[in-house]
């Protein structure tokens, strides 16, 4: 517990140097273009515009709403909350590799550098948030009390995520092959989580599938806060007791790892 709290400390006593380096690194990554951070949202925009046409119109066919919800807002909703939980877990994972001079030049905590490089995909996937709660008021999709579960959303992932990062920023390094192997885990996640199926009517192993997939149960979660019109959150007891099972033993195991190799990964590189 001791690293835990130490994780912690480092993190809290630089929350304004998180915030402003990643401000600085979002005008610098768009410093030179015209649109400058609404490529942040027209990226997004034209994947979503991609897979509506495939999945959309040619795939899925005529077959209406899911959930009382159109489908272009449906996959809108996938494709935003999976871009954001994918970008953060990618992100913190390169946190480190990405940034090894400032570890190496300057005394520079280096549990920052992953929380400063998830920083950067929350304030991009804010915009994001706010364009599909505009969507959601405009329609009346969901309840204004529902809203809040959103911050419960943006916790959750930040602390998967991060929990992730801790481990995979350590590993990519000591083992170059499971950046490669990450990519290809990704991808299937991508496939296996919700964004453009609607789980009711699945086969019982994707039933199963889903029930284990903690970036279902985030993405499903950001949906029944801003458009799905019934419970606020996602799933029973069980479905939170496991994400948070899961949650707590990755966050344990990445911090462990992280202060086990912190100083020695400059001799791997």
């Amino acid at each position: 517990m001791k690293n835990v709290f130490a994780l912690l400390k480092e993190n809290f006593e630089n929350l304004h140097l998180i915030w402003k380096l990643s401000l600085y690194n979002i005008k610098a990554q768009y410093a030179n273009h015209y649109l400058g951070i609404l490529w942040a949202i027209l990226m997004p925009a034209a994947q979503v515009g991609v897979f509506y046409v495939i999945f959309g119109l040619g795939l899925r066919g005529d077959r209406g709403d899911v959930q009382n919800v159109p489908f272009l807002v449906y996959l809108i909703t996938g494709i935003f909350a999976f871009g954001f939980i994918s970008g953060c877990i990618n992100a913190a994972s390169n946190a480190i590799s990405s940034q090894i001079g400032l570890v190496t030049k300057m005394k520079f905590p280096s549990s920052v550098l992953l929380s400063m490089s998830m920083a950067n995909n929350v304030i991009t996937f804010m915009i994001m948030s706010v364009i599909v709660l505009v969507i959601s008021l405009v329609n009346g999709y969901s309840e204004p009390l529902h809203y809040l579960v959103w911050f419960y959303f943006m916790f959750a992932t930040i602390i998967f995520t991060y929990s992730i990062g801790l481990i995979m920023s350590s590993v990519n390094i000591l083992i170059r092959d499971f950046k490669n192997i990450q990519a290809n885990v990704m991808r299937m996640f991508f496939f296996i989580t919700p964004i453009f199926w609607e789980p009711a009517g699945r086969p019982p192993l994707m039933e199963t599938i889903m029930a284990f997939n903690p970036l279902a149960y985030l993405l499903m979660t950001f949906r029944y806060a801003l458009i799905f019109d019934g419970p606020a959150f996602y799933g029973d007891v069980s479905d939170h007791i496991f994400f948070w099972s899961i949650t707590l033993f990755l966050f344990f195991i990445g911090v462990q790892v992280h202060y086990r190799y912190k100083d020695r990964l400059v001799d791997y590189l």
